[in-house]
């Protein structure tokens, strides 16, 4: 059996919109296992893509659809979403050594078309991730106050889009360290952003999103959203679901330069 959200920190959770110091999933033999398929799918890249580029592979590669799918990840999501919730996404999010790249204060839910907001966010450290590589940062509590005006984000993000100035207090951000193999989770309308990598390391994490079956993608906004049932019944039916794929690891043919949305 894994380990199992106690109720402590499913209440931490909904008052605080996250939760992180879970301990590890991975160890050091099993996180060595896990870069050695980061570097796989990056050698599978166009010379014109970089890794933040690998989005949605879980549709088409096994290995990584089996990383979204470990029991121990779905027993975590299962402790806030409850019994019955799919996958949707995934994506790497990387900043390399010395990148001055940031990621602008935001809500997940101000880019998805999905209603009602009800989604966790994984985010799997493949290396150390701390203060001084860009480790996320959150703001406790930010989640309750509903979806927050956004601006067209400076250069220097690599999102389109972030929250006005004023509309938050960055003083009362909480950084989130995680080590090689841990995971944290967020709810989809905390405010969250992240600094530039000063260090001499990469940061490299694994990002998964997971929805309760009573969400619905408006298909007229993300024509190519497909879930995938990881737990429970899917007793409403709203979304298109998505073939388990069966090749260890294979190019998504829809794949296409985007703006980063994390």
């Amino acid at each position: 059996m894994g380990n199992r959200l106690t109720d402590e920190q499913k209440r931490f959770y909904e008052s605080e919109g996250y939760l992180s110091g879970l301990p590890v999933v991975f160890d050091e033999a099993e996180v060595k296992e896990l870069q050695a398929v980061y570097e796989t799918v990056v050698s599978m890249l166009h010379e014109d893509e970089i890794p933040s580029d690998i989005m949605q592979w879980h549709r088409t590669s096994k290995r990584l659809y089996d990383l979204c799918t470990h029991p121990q990840i779905l027993d975590y999501v299962e402790g806030i979403l409850g019994p019955d919730f799919f996958l949707w996404g995934s994506e790497f999010i990387t900043k390399s050594p010395h990148s001055d790249r940031t990621v602008g204060w935001h809500q997940d839910a101000y880019y998805w078309a999905l209603a009602p907001h009800n989604s966790v966010t994984v985010w799997l450290a493949f290396v150390d991730v701390d203060p001084e590589n860009g480790a996320m940062q959150v703001i406790p509590g930010s989640h309750k106050a509903g979806l927050i005006k956004h601006q067209i984000s400076d250069e220097q993000s690599i999102l389109s889009f972030e929250l006005e100035q004023g509309s938050f207090s960055a003083a009362d951000a909480v950084t989130l360290s995680i080590p090689a193999g841990g995971m944290t989770l967020h709810d989809d309308a905390i405010v969250h952003g992240s600094q530039a990598n000063r260090s001499d390391r990469w940061r490299i994490g694994f990002v998964i999103r997971y929805s309760s079956t009573e969400v619905k993608s408006d298909m007229e906004r993300n024509p190519n959203f497909l879930s995938y049932m990881v737990r429970g019944t899917d007793r409403y039916g709203h979304n298109p679901q998505g073939a388990i794929p069966t090749e260890p690891f294979a190019r998504p043919d829809y794949s296409k330069r985007i703006r980063k949305t994390k």
